[in-house]
């Protein structure tokens, strides 16, 4: 009697393995065509090491040596990231005195600008008189490389969104403040339709994402907590091919050290997700920073059947190499 249940505890025990391997092995999945979804980090921005940078660091004072003449977060620089070939651009917004976005990455001034003072302490009016280049220095201060020159003024969300009325956009919440999510929603569904609403994604603090949503619950947005309660989730119950209700109209940034552990990774876990209006982004190390595949030899370490997205903060320079290498294959 014994052996007859050890027999059958066997069986199902190798039926259940098989079945988790089939169930989420990539041999058997749809084949995604087309070469990986390129996400250019503020658009094309000055790049800066990453080595023990904090909240605190002023990233202007540190950057390399410009090989372009574009500063994040501006018009130009967007343009250049879709002329180079992004699928989608990030953009950092803060909220204004008068109530307006603007298109800006610090919550203070006097980083990057010849401004003091918070930005949610001034009219748009008035951040539109600053010089946006004027604290980028690649030497330690001997010179000021983007000072005084012709960057545009500070733009607005809108001014973004209406310069580029048919492109996709993730919009970065800098702030953890709920009200920001609420005047964002309110911002976002008295100016356009619910097809462009589409093409936009957001993400941000827990509690502007989470108010957000509720005006806008199909909209794809992110939160570090709800990116935790989709992979935790996921990791459980992912096996069997299900998809939880956290990983759904969402957007989930993984950082390449964890990718491998997920059920399916990477074309069928890619697949799950799209079918749930979700879209997957591959991000650099382990997720600390923002940090991107900003070189040849990060894409090397990129799955080559992965068709997700690809963080970079070079797309310059990325977005010819993955073109060249899907052409001779």
């Amino acid at each position: 009697m014994m052996r007859k249940r050890f027999k059958g505890l066997l069986v199902c025990s190798i039926l259940l393995i098989l079945f988790v391997y089939l169930n989420n092995s990539s041999l058997f999945a749809e084949e995604r065509k087309g070469d990986p979804l390129l996400l250019a980090h503020r658009g094309l921005a000055q790049t800066f090491p990453m080595d023990e940078i904090t909240g605190e660091t002023c990233t202007a004072e540190i950057i390399y040596s410009p090989e372009h003449p574009y500063l994040e977060n501006t018009i130009p620089s967007i343009e250049a990231a879709f002329k180079a070939e992004a699928y989608v651009v990030e953009l950092d917004i803060q909220l204004t005195k008068d109530g307006e976005f603007a298109v800006f990455h610090d919550w203070t001034l006097e980083c990057r600008t010849d401004g003091s003072g918070k930005i949610r302490d001034h009219t748009m009016e008035e951040l539109r008189q600053l010089d946006i280049g004027y604290g980028y220095t690649a030497d330690n201060g001997k010179s000021y490389p983007f000072r005084g020159k012709e960057l545009g003024p500070m733009p607005t969300l809108q001014e973004v969104l209406t310069h580029f009325p048919d492109k996709e956009f993730l919009i970065h919440i800098k702030s953890n403040d709920p009200i920001e999510g609420e005047k964002l929603a309110e911002y976002l569904t008295t100016r356009y339709t619910a097809d462009r609403l589409q093409q936009l994604t957001i993400y941000g603090g827990n509690e502007p994402v989470e108010a957000l949503k509720e005006t806008l619950p199909e909209m794809r947005a992110m939160s570090k907590e709800t990116l935790k309660s989709c992979l935790l989730s996921y990791e459980a119950l992912g096996w069997s091919g299900y998809v939880p209700k956290a990983c759904k109209n969402t957007q989930i940034h993984i950082p390449e050290k964890f990718a491998s552990y997920l059920w399916g990774f990477p074309q069928t876990f890619i697949n799950r997700m799209e079918d749930a209006n979700t879209r997957v982004i591959l991000v650099a190390g382990n997720g600390d920073w923002s940090e991107g595949f900003d070189q040849k030899a990060d894409l090397e370490r990129v799955p080559e059947d992965y068709r997700g997205g690809i963080w970079t903060n070079r797309i310059d320079v990325i977005a010819p190499i993955v073109h060249e290498t899907k052409s001779n294959k």
